[in-house]
C-alpha cells in the first residue's frame, strides 16, 4: 500500500518526479525515443484476444523508454535511491496480454517489460509488483513516473523485469480489484508468461528462473506470487523472494494498526475506502454505501476509485480519520471485523502460511506508517512455524513508508546478485 500524502516533503519529490518523468517522455518522443505501436503486436484486439486467448499470451507490444546509463542514474536520483549497482541503459515497454477476472472469466491486463541494453544473452527475470495506486496512469507502463523506478534499477543490474499493472489499471479495462490477492496473481504470473515471450521477439532470452519483489500492496502480492512459482507454476522457478513493506498480516496488524493509531488516520480512511469499495464487488459487504460511510462520504466515495482521480484529490474528498468516515456500526466492525469483512480480509491474508524452499528477505521499516513493521515480523513468525527462517531487514527508526522503499531497493538488487 501507498499514498502520497504523508508528508509534505515526499509529496514534493514525487511531484517534482512526475512532473521529470513527464517532460522527460514528451522529450523523448519529440527526439524519435519513443515509437509508435511496434509491429510486434498480434494481430488479435485485445478484447478479441481476451476471449480466446490462453492465460500469459501476449497481445500487444509497445515501446515506451529507452535509457542510457547516465539517465538511469538521473532518474534514480530524482528519489535519492543508490545507482550503486547501475552497470546498463534500459529499454521498456508496455506489453497486453490475455489474463482472467476475478472469476476466471478472460480478459486483458497490461504491464511494463524492462530490458538492459547489454548484459548477458540469457536473461533472469525479475518480478517486481508495485504499490497502491487508485490512478490507472500511475501504473508502471502507464505515464512515466515513481512506479518505474524500481524495475528500471533492477533491469539496470542486468534482468529482464517484469511489472505487472493488475488489472482495472495501465490500459486494461474494468476496474481494479483492489487487494484481492487471487487476481493480483494470476495477473503476475501471466505478466512472466508474457514477458518471455516478448523478450523472445526483442531478441533476448529469458530464463525459467524468478526473483519476486514488491513493495507496500506489491510486498504482500510478491508473497502469495513466490507460493504460486514454489509448485512449479508454468515450469517458472522461485529464485529468491523480497517483500519490502508488505501488508502480510491483515487481521493481526494491519487492521487492528487502524484502530490503535500505528497506521497513519489519513492513510487508513485512504486504504479502508479504497479496500470496502472495492472487496463489495466481489464479496458483497454493503447494499447501500450509506450502511458503511458517513454523509456526505458516502454519496461520492465509490466515484473516487474508480481509476481517473489523483490521490491528493482522493484525499481531499475525505475526512481525516477513520471515525469521520465510518458509521458507528462499521467502526465497530473494522476494530473487531465479523461476518462478510472478516470473510473478505481472510480469503486475502495469510500470504506467509507457507513453506518457500527458495530463500526469503523481508524488508521494513520502524516508522512506516502506512503498513507497520509488524506485518513483516509476523510474516517471518508464519515462516518460522513451517522451518523457513526469514531475516527482517529493518531500515531503521527514521524508515517512514517512502524512506523504505528507497534503502530496500538497492539492498534488494545486490541480495539478488549474490544469489546469482
Amino acid at each position: 500500500m501507498t499514498i502520497t500524502q504523508q508528508h509534505s516533503k515526499q509529496r514534493h519529490q514525487r511531484r517534482e518526479w512526475l512532473r521529470r518523468g513527464a517532460a522527460a517522455v514528451a522529450l523523448a518522443a519529440v527526439l524519435g525515443g519513443i515509437a509508435a505501436p511496434t509491429a510486434l503486436a498480434e494481430p488479435a484486439s485485445g478484447a478479441a484476444a481476451s476471449a480466446t486467448a490462453a492465460r500469459g499470451t501476449l497481445v500487444s507490444v509497445t515501446p515506451l523508454d529507452t535509457l542510457d546509463r547516465d539517465r538511469v542514474v538521473a532518474e534514480l536520483g530524482t528519489l535519492g535511491i543508490d545507482p550503486g549497482t547501475v552497470r546498463y541503459g534500459v529499454s521498456a515497454y508496455r506489453l497486453t496480454y490475455a489474463t482472467v477476472d476475478p472469476r476466471g472469466r478472460p480478459t486483458t491486463a497490461t504491464g511494463l517489460l524492462v530490458l538492459p541494453r547489454g548484459g548477458p544473452h540469457r536473461l533472469d527475470l525479475v518480478s517486481d509488483t508495485h504499490g497502491t495506486i487508485a490512478t490507472r496512469d500511475d501504473a508502471p507502463s502507464g505515464g512515466a513516473g515513481y512506479n518505474r523506478l524500481t524495475p528500471y534499477l533492477h533491469a539496470s543490474a542486468g534482468r529482464a523485469v517484469a511489472a505487472p499493472d493488475y488489472l482495472g489499471l495501465g490500459s486494461g479495462p474494468g476496474g481494479h480489484p483492489y487487494m484481492d490477492t487471487r487476481s493480483s496473481v494470476t495477473a503476475s504470473v501471466d505478466m512472466l508468461k508474457a514477458a518471455r515471450t516478448a523478450a523472445v521477439r526483442l531478441g533476448r532470452q529469458v530464463t525459467r528462473d524468478v526473483y519476486a519483489t514488491g513493495f507496500s500492496q506489491g510486498g504482500q502480492v510478491a508473497m502469495a506470487l513466490g507460493r504460486e512459482l514454489s509448485i512449479g507454476r508454468d515450469r517458472l522457478r522461485l529464485r529468491a523472494l523480497a517483500p519490502i513493506a508488505g501488508p502480510h498480516d491483515l487481521l493481526g496488524t494491519e487492521f487492528p494498526g487502524i484502530t490503535d493509531g500505528r497506521v497513519d488516520p489519513r492513510s487508513a480512511v485512504f486504504y479502508l475506502s479504497y479496500f470496502l469499495t472495492a472487496q463489495n464487488r466481489l464479496h458483497p459487504l454493503y447494499k447501500d454505501p450509506a450502511e458503511v460511510f458517513r454523509a456526505p462520504y458516502a454519496q461520492a466515495v465509490e466515484g473516487l476509485f474508480d481509476g481517473s482521480h489523483r490521490p491528493q484529490d482522493i484525499v481531499a474528498a475525505l475526512p481525516a480519520t477513520p471515525q469521520e468516515l465510518l458509521t458507528p456500526q462499521w467502526a465497530e466492525n473494522v476494530r473487531t471485523p465479523s461476518g462478510a469483512l472478516l470473510e473478505a480480509v481472510r480469503v486475502n491474508d495469510g500470504v506467509c502460511d507457507w513453506k518457500p524452499s527458495a530463500p526469503v528477505r523481508l524488508y521494513a521499516g520502524a516508522a512506516d506508517t502506512d503498513v507497520p513493521i509488524a506485518n513483516s515480523r509476523a510474516c517471518a513468525a508464519d515462516l518460522a512455524r513451517h522451518g523457513v527462517r526469514a531475516k527482517v531487514v529493518d531500515q531503521g527508526p527514521d524508515a517512514d513508508h517512502t524512506t523504505t522503499a528507497v534503502r530496500s531497493a538497492p539492498q534488494v538488487v545486490r541480495w539478488f546478485d549474490s544469489i546469482r
